[in-house]
């Protein structure tokens, strides 16, 4: 699963590809000058000011939620800063690493104490157990003992080790970082990650267009608890259970092929499998949300589907299921903005345009920003802008799982347009991602919340906000956590997470194939810019 608030169901993008006959894997050696734009500085004085409040608030929760010891955090903690949760994920451990890095640029702590933090952490770490020869981390772990988790905490359920791509991405990411950012450990952190080979996950075979896609993980140990698929695993001879599903769709997923890419593990072609939309004929394709106009592109030899959907008179290619984290999570590391500058990088403020045209026009919450979060009403659930999500039933924006259907010509009827939407899901971090493409949006926003709502505690704002009831969620996540303070670290210390990241490999192999492609994005006119607040 992806981010795994629960061990049960995916948090979203995941369906399989056909699989095909014919696998690429052109090795393409390329390289292009350095330099990871910058993002804008905050506004304005006052702006920055809020933004670093923000920010110090936000690392009192992941302090509060690591393990001083190990220097592990939990995967949650209550809004009263007291009672964290007892298990842990290599993405939480991830995303604590590099808000140390963000606490250090912001100078909440010092450079030494950051180092000595990095060095606890990536020494237990080392301690975990991994799989082997892979060297890939398992997705639950006990930040107290170091063990791995094999009865859940929340009702003692056995839990079935389980490896996921998305998770060792999210902390490759974080390793990668840290071999820049912090010099003293550099050495620890290239041997982490020197062990960790993402071609563990890689299906040659299975996208459309016949390049590789990655699967959602793997179960070393049968039988796997639900649909999964029998593998040679890396060709030793040894089998385990793949996921059913493939990443089939760039969401938030894109960050373990970025790290493959990267790292030399992924072919760069592999990129061009990921679906951008499918095509706009055949009721074969009838499942996707509309049927999508476009064009077919080669890039690096790969025959790819470039297709827009239309949202209140913009267009942009869709995200899986319409969510914040899935467009925007990658681009915090990845300088998605200056690298794939005619791609990723208008599709950016266009996809932000539009989950605030969903919150206060089409919905009219009165805020916007709709992600997986914590649900007030109890548990985790997946929240988006269904309209703008590739999957026909998407992610709802509302409690009461409010969804459009626009129809597919000849194959699948219109559904009548929502009369209204109900009780909105609002998680603040939604609002952090969009500050680079919305800043004096994003600043409004989170500051109707904070006025408007029980909404922020010790450690900055809590995880979800059901914006016509009033209930909040009161958890403090460390993802979700993580994710503000490497948006605030990159808009308060100009960009460093994206420099962190950039430096080495990921500059002289990802940066060349992201920067390929041309998206026919229409953005919003500057009548509705001036609506929807942009700048």
């Amino acid at each position: 699963m992806r981010f795994t608030r629960s061990r049960r169901a995916p948090v979203g993008a995941l369906r399989a590809a056909a699989c095909v006959a014919v696998a690429v894997a052109v090795a393409v050696a390329v390289t292009g000058p350095a330099a990871a734009a910058a993002s804008p500085p905050s506004r304005s004085p006052g702006g920055s000011a809020t933004l670093r409040a923000y920010a110090a608030d936000t690392w009192r929760s992941m302090t509060a939620m690591t393990d001083p010891a190990t220097g592990l955090p939990a995967d949650k903690i209550t809004g009263d800063l007291k009672t964290a949760a007892t298990m842990t994920s290599p993405t939480n451990i991830g995303a604590y690493l590099w808000s140390t890095l963000v606490a250090r640029d912001l100078g909440f702590i010092s450079a030494r104490d950051a180092a000595k933090r990095v060095g606890r952490t990536l020494g237990s770490v080392g301690r975990l157990e991994r799989h082997a020869p892979d060297g890939q981390f398992y997705n639950w772990y006990d930040p107290k003992t170091l063990k791995l988790v094999t009865v859940w905490p929340e009702d003692g359920s056995t839990v079935k080790p389980f490896l996921s791509s998305v998770d060792n991405g999210w902390l490759a990411t974080a390793l990668m970082m840290v071999r820049t950012a912090v010099p003293q450990e550099k050495a620890r952190a290239e041997r982490l990650l020197a062990g960790m080979d993402f071609r563990a996950y890689y299906d040659p075979v299975a996208a459309t267009n016949g390049t590789g896609l990655l699967r959602g993980g793997f179960w070393p140990q049968d039988p796997a608890p639900t649909c999964s698929i029998k593998a040679d695993y890396l060709g030793t001879g040894t089998e385990v259970s793949q996921t059913c599903h493939t990443y089939g769709s760039p969401g938030e997923t894109r960050i373990a092929s970025y790290v493959g890419i990267a790292r030399g593990q992924l072919p760069p072609q592999h990129y061009f499998g990921l679906l951008r939309t499918l095509g706009d004929d055949g009721c074969s394709f009838g499942w996707q949300e509309q049927r999508p106009p476009g064009t077919f592109q080669t890039h690096l030899g790969i025959r790819t589907y470039e297709g827009t959907y239309g949202y209140r008179g913009m267009r942009l290619v869709p995200i899986w299921g319409g969510s914040m984290f899935e467009e925007l999570m990658p681009d915090l590391f990845v300088p998605e903005r200056s690298w794939a500058a005619r791609s990723w990088g208008r599709n950016h403020p266009v996809f932000v345009a539009a989950q605030i045209e969903h919150g206060l026009r089409e919905a009219k919450y009165g805020y916007w920003g709709f992600s997986p979060s914590n649900d007030p009403y109890g548990g985790y659930r997946a929240y988006g802008v269904d309209a703008i999500g590739m999957q026909s039933d998407g992610y709802p924006s509302d409690e009461e799982g409010t969804l459009v259907d626009y129809g597919y010509e000849g194959c699948r009827e219109a559904a009548p347009e929502p009369a209204s939407y109900g009780d909105g899901i609002v998680t603040p971090h939604a609002s952090f991602l969009a500050l680079p493409y919305a800043s004096r949006a994003a600043l409004g926003n989170l500051a109707g919340l904070r006025r408007d709502f029980d909404a922020y505690g010790p450690g900055g704002f809590y995880d979800a906000i059901a914006v016509r009831s009033g209930k909040v969620s009161k958890f403090y996540l460390a993802l979700d956590q993580g994710m503000i303070m490497a948006a605030l670290g990159n808009e308060l210390a100009h960009g460093n997470m994206r420099r962190y990241f950039a430096a080495g490999e990921a500059e002289h192999r990802l940066r060349p194939v992201l920067g390929l492609e041309e998206w026919d994005v229409v953005p919003p006119s500057p009548a509705a810019r001036a609506r929807l607040g942009l700048e």
